[in-house]
């Protein structure tokens, strides 16, 4: 039997998408006020989902106070209250957008779920624009 189990949180960061290559006015045309030089802010809420199979002797599919932790620990604490473009390495050669961020997050967190769980992340960058991430497939 497979269960998807889930946890959500969230992070305050600051960003702006912009190509470093490219000049003012294409930056502009692409990005529009998201290119803003002063960069600007998002509530951003995680929600990551774990699928497996549930344990005979526990009943879980993963310990979700384990999952939290691992949220707070790659995901929380490096990314919350910063500016994704200049305080967190993973974005110093990628572009903050919501796309990247969530499969940068994706890929913080397989690293440290057993690899016979199937791993989601779905970011919230507003209420109503959100990305997913499963992994390539």
């Amino acid at each position: 039997m497979k269960v998807t189990v889930s946890r959500k949180a969230h992070f305050n960061a600051a960003h702006r998408l912009y190509r470093k290559e490219w000049s003012d006015e294409k930056n502009q045309l692409v990005f529009g006020k998201c290119n803003n030089v002063n960069f600007h802010g998002h509530n951003y809420e995680v929600i990551v989902h774990v699928t497996g199979s549930v344990d005979t002797e526990t009943g879980y599919v993963m310990d979700l106070k384990i999952l939290s932790d691992l949220i707070y620990e790659e995901v929380e604490a490096p990314f919350d209250h910063k500016n994704l473009n200049l305080d967190v390495p993973d974005f110093a050669d990628l572009i903050p957008t919501a796309e990247h961020i969530v499969v940068v997050i994706w890929n913080k967190l397989r690293k440290r779920i057993d690899a016979d769980k199937q791993l989601e992340v779905v970011l919230y960058e507003t209420p109503r624009n959100f990305v997913s991430y499963k992994g390539d497939e």
